[in-house]
């Protein structure tokens, strides 16, 4: 059984059991969080897709660690001008480990 869901603008599919990283949430580690935006249940050849989301389904899944990437390094850089600048960028993210998958 899998599903699609919407999280900070982009979509992600998911199993049960499934830990992910999603883009910074506001939930303490621990707590249960309820993504309602469902856009496809699948359970074998049973497919439930939305318009445009499932009505009654939900993902649920348990807030693991909140945490940064790795640095991307961002250079902008002009020949033969005397101009270059160097940035750094770490981007927060949540682990979210998916507990649990509703369709209806």
């Amino acid at each position: 059984m899998f599903a699609v869901f919407i999280s900070g603008g982009k979509q992600h599919r998911v199993t049960e059991g499934e830990v992910l990283r999603l883009e910074r949430l506001d939930a303490e580690p621990g707590t249960e969080i309820i993504f309602d935006k469902v856009l496809i249940v699948a359970d074998g050849d049973d497919v439930n897709v939305g318009q445009p989301y499932v009505d009654g389904g939900e993902v649920r899944g348990e807030v693991v660690a909140h945490d940064r990437g790795k640095k991307i390094r961002v250079i902008k850089f002009k020949r033969r001008k005397d101009y270059m600048r160097r940035q750094g960028h770490r981007q927060w993210y949540t682990e979210v480990k998916i507990t649990g998958i509703k369709a209806a």
